[in-house]
């Protein structure tokens, strides 16, 4: 029991600090990835808290967990209105250009570092995908503004490129270790993204029919379902051979375009999970490396790390976007944003399981890459966004919205009651289609106030008190009163 009470406060004690370091380093500009790390080399072996830690197969286990989540939020937050105009080239830039930026890496690697060419080839894939954790870490919380829909482009690759990462790094495991050759690593390559992506939205309609269907008597419990959802999600498209992580990204991306039960309330506790999964991911990562002896693979680290800032991701987005109308400043920019993070350093973990030899040395130069890649470009990107004249500043029309005294002059609450045969009876108030903003926040039914939720259910003569913005008032009386045919 005392094992227990101590592992139970440690971790509480890491995640509080880690919270607390970010808070500090948020000012100073330091993106939260490396404060979280930070904390868990500082609890470690060669730190004060002198905490061992070495299971490899476990951190990859917490890692896979925490990506899937991550990455299920990347889509779910995805607004799928600003995507539509950027799909194709992400989609480009998370496949081609992650498959240019590992061959050029491990060319550039073998030439310059002491490993087999596979080796090299492995090195390269792993580090080829940008992290999703990071790249939203740093975009969202600088609050940067980028222009020509450049923010969502970024979010959308970095969200969807991991699954042609994993892909590439355990086929070169695969090639390795001489169970794969290359036309089986082909046909495995098309496998995997075809039974991801339509799993993956197979399961998305799964999920929110049973959400809009199934009435729950306590709201929490539909957190409980998409919880379950996400690694039901990931472990079934797994297990038929697909790719998991691909599965979970467009599973949450088909439900952002959906309608369902408390979608508002879902998406902010998964914001909360993806944001505990990435402490304690990046806490375990900061745990596992062995710092000083790590240390020694700096050097190899650096010139790895240059190359795929200055010449690899850079090469992979002029290639992939010769189709599409981007100015050089602007592939310039989505060149620069090619954080690496938490992924590659489990995937840095897979050769480590598989016994690949030079495995340890591999990971030191992906850990120092992931730290060097997030110190010169995270912390810089609002700096070269405005010097490359990419940034777009928020805009908010405030004689719109507020008066002189400061309050809001356009909403206002109205109440409305259901007629006997208005379209909206039996529906439920997620269902109703009121226009953005809207809110219906109390229910006058059979002669109670209730307080509604998104599966509450409207009935004939029901009397809704809806805030709304005055200039939607005649758009959602003519939405409850128009007549079922």
């Amino acid at each position: 029991m005392l094992i227990t009470n101590e592992i139970l406060l440690i971790a509480s004690v890491l995640l509080i600090s880690a919270i607390i370091f970010n808070k500090v380093g948020g000012r100073f500009g330091v993106p939260s990835l490396i404060l979280f790390i930070l904390v868990g080399i500082l609890a470690g072996s060669d730190g004060i808290g002198g905490i061992y830690f070495e299971d490899y197969h476990l951190s990859q286990f917490i890692g896979i967990v925490a990506i899937s989540y991550i990455l299920f939020m990347g889509g779910l937050s995805v607004d799928t209105d600003e995507l539509k105009p950027v799909f194709k080239e992400g989609a480009i830039l998370a496949t081609l250009g992650v498959f240019i930026t590992a061959i050029v890496t491990g060319i550039c690697a073998y030439l310059l570092l002491k490993l087999s060419f596979l080796e090299c080839m492995l090195l390269g894939a792993i580090v080829s995908s940008t992290d999703a954790a990071a790249v939203f870490s740093v975009l969202r919380s600088k609050s940067i503004s980028l222009g020509n829909h450049l923010k969502p482009l970024l979010e959308f690759e970095s969200g969807s490129n991991d699954p042609m990462a994993v892909f590439l790094t355990l086929g070169c495991i695969g090639l390795i270790t001489a169970q794969l050759n290359l036309p089986s690593l082909v046909f495995d390559f098309f496998k995997q993204m075809i039974l991801g992506i339509v799993f993956g939205y197979l399961i998305a309609r799964a999920i929110v029919y049973g959400i809009n269907r199934i009435k729950l008597e306590y709201d929490s419990l539909y957190v409980v379902i998409t919880l379950a959802g996400v690694l039901f999600t990931y472990s079934s498209i797994s297990l038929v051979g697909g790719n998991g992580f691909i599965g979970v990204y467009v599973c949450g991306l088909a439900m952002a375009g959906m309608k369902f039960v408390n979608k508002k309330t879902l998406t902010k506790f998964h914001d909360a999970v993806a944001w505990i999964m990435q402490i304690v991911m990046f806490l375990i990562l900061g745990l596992l490396v062995n710092f000083k002896s790590g240390f020694a693979f700096t050097g190899q680290a650096l010139l790895v790390a240059l190359i795929l800032t200055f010449i690899a991701r850079p090469v992979a987005v002029f290639l992939t976007t010769i189709p599409f109308k981007r100015t050089t400043n602007e592939k310039l920019m989505i060149s620069w944003v090619g954080l690496r993070g938490a992924a590659p350093i489990v995937l840095a973990t897979f050769p480590l399981t598989a016994e690949i030899p030079h495995a340890m040395e591999i990971f030191n130069i992906v850990f120092f890459v992931v730290i060097i890649s997030v110190l010169l470009q995270g912390t810089t990107i609002p700096y070269l966004a405005k010097k490359l004249k990419v940034d777009a500043p928020l805009e908010v029309d405030h004689t719109d919205i507020f008066d002189y005294n400061g309050s809001n002059t356009n909403n206002k609450m109205i109440e409305f009651t259901v007629p006997e045969n208005s379209q909206i009876v039996g529906k439920q108030i997620f269902e109703l289609n009121f226009p953005k903003g809207s809110l219906v926040n109390l229910i006058y039914k059979n002669g109670d106030y209730v307080i509604p939720t998104g599966s509450t259910t409207v009935e004939a003569r029901d009397v809704l008190f809806v805030l709304l913005d005055y200039r939607n008032e005649s758009m959602i009386r003519e939405i409850i009163c128009t007549p079922r045919f």
